[in-house]
């Protein structure tokens, strides 16, 4: 990936790799979960307590390849499973070896995000059906280079072996059936094939696919499902395979919202997280992205080029060309253009949050509108109140942030300064261009401004030579001009002078 990040925490749909791989997992209802961590392990075990806290941690050793990380997960497990035997009272050596893991094992990997649980659940379902030792996900690919190979036997179709792409012969190179890297294993045959499993081959490594001749070898059998879209079996290991998973996934997204009854105008701009919920009847316009786990409640429309990140809107209410995080939008409330909800935001229904207004901390109550211009921030204003244009809530001391309060039916005038902390009784009223620093009664009105001075001649005076002058010296001359005259005697001399050679 060459970045800082571990390739299992790069992200797409809002969620990381291992937190695809995590969730499709747990879509099987799992006795326990394992996950072996190794390359940057802290940074990888924390994000996993954080996503899956009921998951187990096993770190792998310096031995490597994919057969020692299994083992070191079976092993996790085991021990897992002893320990809660002995926590129940199990006595005996026997008895406690005898409570090692049993059954099915699923192994997967933290970098296939496209693989969901229902084809987890579909490779369960064949291995039991089958009565399989092992059970492998397989795909069919035009170009099988890199991956593992799957030799079957050409009279009974049976998995002899997967070979890897660096072990293959020409001939098995040629194979198009690759290795997905997703089994289900018996427990028991799984941990006895491990004990064979050795290094001999070119990368030094130990691998899981030897396994699966090993198993053969002992008499069990061997089965594979054959993936009905190789696309979600596909691993990512580079930027440009991350890119084109997400985009899979995206257009997965949308295809099923669509399907469930929402409006999706452009679908090749809008991008939709996988824990978004939509209701049907809402319509989403283009470069709409939306993420996180931001609700979006029945015909509501969404954009154009609006991102909400964990934002819940209203049913009816309308959000335009807006960025939203951690906000919440009622029911027929609208927003924007080019409104910017940060988090704490909360708008009542009928509410308003116009063009060019920043929101922080701000709870507005039903029907109130803060149309244009305006910054609200660590603010409760109450119902049915209007801030007027070009309003700043002053909230931040250089210190310490203070709080506003407005109650309501009040009516803050345009371009006011409300000096927080603040409260404005219920019914107040503001002048424009107020600047606030007092409380302000119910029913009261609050300004402060000053009769208007005039000083004529100013410019010329103060400013000669410049444009502002000469423009402000012809006004004052064609004033001058008309002497007072009314519009029908300028007319007269006006033809006067005409006539007179003069103009």
């Amino acid at each position: 990936m060459k970045s800082a990040t571990p390739k299992v925490l790069h992200t797409i749909a809002g969620r990381s790799l291992v937190h695809h791989a995590l969730a499709a997992a747990q879509q099987l209802d799992p006795q326990r979960t394992v996950v072996v961590v190794r390359h940057e392990r802290d940074q990888v075990a924390a994000h996993v307590q954080d996503m899956a806290p009921h998951a187990l941690l096993a770190d792998q050793d310096e031995v490597p390849g994919t057969g020692r990380a299994v083992e070191c997960g079976l092993s996790a497990l085991d021990a897992t499973a002893m320990a809660a035997a002995v926590a129940s009272g199990a006595t005996g050596d026997n008895s406690v070896m005898d409570r090692r893991v049993e059954g099915a094992i699923v192994v997967t990997s933290g970098d296939v995000p496209l693989v969901d649980g229902a084809l987890l659940q579909s490779l369960v379902d064949a291995h039991t059906h089958d009565q399989n030792s092992v059970t492998m996900l397989t795909a069919h690919v035009p170009d099988a280079t890199g991956y593992g190979r799957v030799v079957r036997d050409q009279d009974t179709d049976d998995v002899l072996a997967i070979v890897e792409h660096k072990d293959a012969t020409e001939a098995q190179r040629a194979i198009s059936e690759i290795n997905a890297g997703i089994y289900v294993f018996d427990a028991a045959r799984l941990r006895t094939a491990l004990e064979s499993v050795n290094r001999d081959n070119a990368q030094g490594e130990m691998y899981l696919t030897d396994v699966i001749a090993l198993v053969r070898r002992d008499g069990g059998r061997v089965g594979a499902m054959v993936a009905p879209h190789a696309d979600a079996v596909e691993g990512v290991n580079d930027r440009v395979q991350l890119s084109k998973a997400g985009a899979a996934m995206n257009a997965a997204i949308v295809e099923r919202w669509m399907r469930a009854g929402v409006t999706v105008v452009d679908p090749a701009t809008t991008w939709i997280d996988v824990e978004v919920t939509l209701a049907a009847d809402v319509t989403v316009l283009p470069g709409t992205h939306l993420h996180g786990r931001t609700v979006i409640a029945a015909n509501a429309t969404v954009g154009p080029d609006t991102t909400l990140d964990n934002v819940e809107v209203g049913q009816g209410a309308s959000v335009t060309r807006t960025h939203a995080s951690g906000a919440s939008i009622g029911a027929h409330a609208q927003v924007g253009p080019y409104s910017y909800l940060r988090p704490g935001t909360r708008l009542g229904e009928h509410g308003k949050i116009g063009a060019y207004v920043e929101t922080k901390e701000a709870t507005l109550g039903e029907g109130t509108k803060v149309p244009h211009l305006s910054y609200v921030g660590d603010a409760t204003v109450g119902d049915y109140t209007n801030v007027g244009a070009g309003t700043i809530v002053v909230n931040y001391d250089g210190v310490n942030k203070h709080r506003t309060v407005i109650g309501d039916h009040v009516r803050i005038g345009s371009a006011n300064s409300l000096i927080a902390p603040l409260t404005v009784g219920a019914g107040a009223y503001t002048g424009a261009g107020a600047i606030i620093r007092h409380d302000v009664p119910s029913g009261a009105l609050g300004l402060n401004s000053v009769p208007q001075q005039t000083i004529d001649g100013w410019v010329q005076r103060r400013r000669p030579g410049t444009p502002s002058a000469e423009a402000a010296a012809r006004d004052a001359d064609d004033a001058a001009g008309t002497d007072g005259l009314s519009s029908g005697a300028q007319e007269e001399r006006a033809a006067a002078a005409k006539e007179q050679g003069e103009l």
